[in-house]
C-alpha cells in the first residue's frame, strides 16, 4: 500500500498514480498539506531534498 514519503499516510493506489514523482515516491498527501495545494508542496519537498543533499 502506498504510503506518503513525508508524514507516512496511507494513500490510495490512484492518488500515488496521480501524484508520485519519477521514482514513485509521494511527497505531499492530504495528512500533510492543503488538498488544493498538494502538487506545489510535493515540488517544493523535492526542490528542498535536492538542495540539500
Amino acid at each position: 500500500m502506498p504510503t506518503c514519503n513525508h508524514c507516512n499516510a496511507h494513500v490510495s493506489d490512484q492518488f500515488a498514480r496521480v501524484f508520485a514523482n519519477e521514482f514513485g515516491e509521494i511527497l505531499a498527501c492530504p495528512n500533510c498539506s492543503a488538498n488544493a495545494g498538494i502538487a506545489e508542496v510535493a515540488q517544493q519537498r523535492a526542490r528542498e531534498v535536492s538542495n540539500a543533499g
